[in-house]
């Protein structure tokens, strides 16, 4: 999502009080510590490990195999054919009378050590079985006798019951892909946005490229793959996100939306109690590792590491390079309202507060008239300014005010209960959609703290969001957890009906904590230049949402098309109406097919997608010319998503190339050439992994219209969209108020007559069929499709297909 920005802005150098400096380390140092800091979270994790390490076997089947041998041994059978004998040679004779417990000692080290090779080959063919990736790259809907094959031997080295760590030793690492290829694939990639001098000039730095350094800086990377857990994803998240020197608002942070069309209740203390309670209850089954891992067709498990940071986590700000910190428990949340902030205890002695008395120390804040102390009001604008002033000026916070330092950035996440309304209104539906996704955003630049994983915003509606850190997950993470959290507050838990939390106050707790900053005047200066730089960061976005009712997921599958691939290809039509020429199209998708696997790029501008568009704005070209493009289209977009998610894509390698040319010294005009790119869009897709917990038959309205992010460029657009139900699509769109080439609402309206256009393909191709059908004597039933003309706008008025 907000990544793109990130990847486009970083700069793998560092700075110091002298000036600009290259990276020093050496290449095998940086190497070794990339294969050190996995290791060590692994030893910080030992009991997660142990649980995981033993899988798909358990603790209880070493004591089976235990009680197995003893029992076999009771009766005078040797199931270890001497073995056993051996080791109780080799064990300290204790005299007569402990015999029989060097028999049994004896015994205890043969199971262990039968029981280890057991899981050790378990293991190891899960690993070699969860490497193929045959079934990814077949056609949608065929399936092979090898990959049928495959299914049942996962399905019977998978074990029963699965925790959300239990993959995490089976999970093969991501590969180095070939050099030759990935270069290829970029220039590739890069034909349809390239002038023919232009490419020229680039495929003879990609030849230049390849004779001299790529082997090389390739040869390291494949030394890192073997050594540490993932050959990118630590230098991504450090040289992308923590050394970014932007601020994190905006640039970097991304936001999650509550339910389109429906508020649970409009208490805001009540809606804020039981959203609290039912993300606790979210960490407290994530402690204990009872949120099942996410698996592909139901078999193929994703990695689950980026879910242990999602609580208790901060971004701290330093001058060179910020660092994630984590705690292992927290027991409060940070609240802020009205310029103050508050301390409140999310636990008692006998266990986590019930939603009715979270609300209730919520009210306790609402109801406090007592006034912001002079600067605390406009203090978090310091977590939205430039990561290096942050950095210096939170020195002097953390010294002058460290208790209330401490509460903010030690709690389990940040509360924000903002004074005004905000959500889809009658009066102005549109508008109120732009206003809420802004708040989200931005908010005011001073009522967020960006730097906590994530902020949880309440408005005095009831209407609830989220405002996501990104450097320590991505969006999919985030999302899981948000799914749980809305369907667990209304579905669950529930409302009285007079709007309250269920059950009753409890008077006894005391008063949520007024944190106090005792604020230095050196930093009066600092706050007031965070503020001005926020708000005018704030106030330089144009965000614009709308929900596309005309069809959604049904249409696109009985077309037999992916979702995905048919509104990607819309979006490029869109594109190109909006600005006139093709860009480079950044598509997120994950990795996690891997062991800590984050994301590749999709680049979604193809030569195929390209003569598509084209052929859309040919009034010449028929119907059915245009939809044999856009199917060729969709099919090479669908080959290019599939290799990025088993691991062939571009960009995550060209960025690991660069990051060593950088380590080494070597200057390559080339990917120096790669990494000046611009993304112009930048595009993703929110998914919905937790389709079980919302009733969108029963319940249409009760599911969560998605989020966005900001635009990668000066001159570009974010888009992401969220098929909610399966009758309508909703967009998030942004960009900057600053440029004149941009538009976020004239982007919208593209992407509305664009998605009807292609629509009327299929339209056009069914009524062909139908004809030739009926003249052929035979009668079907029909789809029920609008009229729409290619080239058209839309109709005001929503019509399903």
């Amino acid at each position: 999502m907000a990544e793109a920005h990130q990847a486009v802005g970083f700069r793998p150098s560092l700075t110091s009080d002298a000036g600009e400096v290259e990276l020093s380390a050496p290449m095998l140092q940086e190497i070794y510590l990339s294969g050190l800091r996995s290791w060590k979270r692994h030893l910080s994790r030992f009991w997660n490990d142990f649980l995981s390490g033993v899988f798909p076997a358990s603790p209880l089947s070493w004591l089976f195999l235990f009680s197995a041998i003893q029992l076999a041994w009771f009766l005078q059978l040797d199931p270890s054919l001497g073995l056993m004998e051996k080791i109780k040679e080799l064990l300290p004779d204790w005299g007569g009378q402990h015999h029989r417990l060097r028999g049994v000692l004896a015994a205890a080290l043969f199971a262990s050590c039968l029981w280890g090779a057991l899981i050790f080959t378990l293991h190891v063919a899960l690993r070699l079985l969860l490497s193929y990736h045959g079934w990814l790259l077949q056609p949608h809907g065929a399936m092979s006798s090898r990959t049928k094959t495959w299914l049942a031997l996962v399905r019977i080295f998978s074990g029963r019951h699965p925790m959300l760590f239990s993959y995490q030793r089976s999970l093969p690492r991501q590969p180095v892909p070939s050099v030759q290829d990935t270069v290829r694939k970029y220039l590739e990639s890069v034909r349809p946005v390239l002038s023919d001098e232009d490419f020229d000039w680039t495929a003879a730095l990609a030849r230049e490229f390849l004779r001299l350094q790529a082997s090389l800086l390739q040869w390291y990377l494949q030394l890192k793959s073997w050594w540490a857990s993932n050959y990118v994803s630590d230098w991504w998240e450090e040289f992308v996100y923590l050394r970014s020197r932007n601020s994190l608002m905006v640039n970097s942070n991304y936001y999650m939306m509550d339910f389109l069309y429906v508020t649970p209740t409009p208490v805001q203390a009540a809606r804020a109690g039981n959203a609290v309670h039912a993300l606790l209850l979210y960490r407290y089954r994530l402690n204990r590792q009872e949120i099942l891992p996410t698996l592909l067709m139901g078999m193929r498990p994703l990695c689950s590491a980026q879910y242990e940071k999602i609580f208790n986590t901060t971004r701290i700000p330093g001058v060179h390079k910020d660092h994630i910190r984590h705690l292992r428990d927290s027991r409060h949340v940070a609240v802020f309202h009205r310029g103050r902030f508050f301390r409140v205890g999310t636990h008692s002695q006998s266990g986590l507060l019930s939603p009715r008395a979270l609300e209730q120390q919520f009210q306790r804040i609402l109801d406090d008239p007592s006034p912001a102390c002079p600067h605390e009001e406009h203090l978090a604008a310091l977590t939205a300014a430039p990561r290096d002033m942050w950095a210096q000026v939170r020195r002097s916070l953390k010294t002058q005010a460290q208790e209330a330092l401490e509460a903010v950035e030690g709690a389990a996440f940040f509360v924000s209960l903002d004074s005004e309304p905000a959500g889809l209104t009658r009066e102005d539906p549109a508008a109120s959609l732009d206003a809420y996704a802004h708040a989200l955003l931005a908010g005011r630049g001073h009522d967020r703290w960006f730097d906590k994983s994530f902020s949880l915003i309440v408005f005095s509606n009831g209407k609830l969001g989220l405002s996501v850190e990104h450097s320590w997950a991505d969006c999919p993470i985030s999302g899981h957890m948000w799914e749980f959290t809305l369907a667990t507050e209304c579905f669950q838990l529930g409302y009285s009906a007079d709007g309250h939390c269920k059950g009753h106050p409890d008077p006894s707790l005391p008063q949520p904590q007024r944190l106090h900053w005792d604020l230095p005047d050196k930093i009066h200066l600092s706050i007031s230049l965070a503020l001005r730089g926020a708000k005018t960061l704030s106030g330089n976005i144009d965000c614009h949402v709308f929900p596309f009712s005309h069809f959604g997921k049904s249409f696109i599958k009985r077309c037999h098309l992916s979702s995905d691939s048919f509104i990607q290809m819309a979006l490029q039509l869109a594109y190109f109406r909006d600005r006139g020429q093709f860009c480079l199209t950044y598509e997120s998708t994950m990795t996690r097919l891997f062991l800590e696997g984050r994301t590749e790029t999709v680049r979604s501008c193809t030569r195929e997608a390209c003569n598509f568009v084209r052929a859309m704005e040919d009034k010449e070209k028929t119907d059915p010319q245009c939809l044999a493009l856009f199917r060729l289209a969709v099919d090479k977009h669908q080959a290019l998503l599939k290799a990025a998610m088993s691991g062939q894509g571009v960009d995550r390698h060209l960025f690991a190339l660069y990051i060593v040319s950088q380590f080494l010294h070597l200057q390559s005009p080339f990917l120096d050439q790669v990494h000046s790119e611009q993304w112009q869009l930048a595009t993703s897709q929110i998914p919905v992994q937790q389709i079980h917990l919302f009733d969108v038959h029963s319940y249409p309205d009760y599911v969560s219209s998605g989020g966005g992010f900001g635009p990668a460029d000066d001159h570009g657009y974010g888009v992401s969209y969220i098929f909610m139900g399966d009758d309508v699509i909703t967009f998030h769109i942004s960009s900057k108020k600053s440029s004149t080439r941009t538009d976020s609402h004239r982007l919208g309206q593209h992407i509305e007559d664009a998605l009807l256009d292609v629509a009327a393909l299929f339209q056009e191709g069914q009524r062909l069929k139908r004809r030739g059908l009926a003249e052929e004597g035979s009668e079907h039933s029909r789809d029920s499709l609008p009229c729409h003309t290619r080239g058209s706008r839309a109709p005001t008025t929503a019509t399903n297909f």
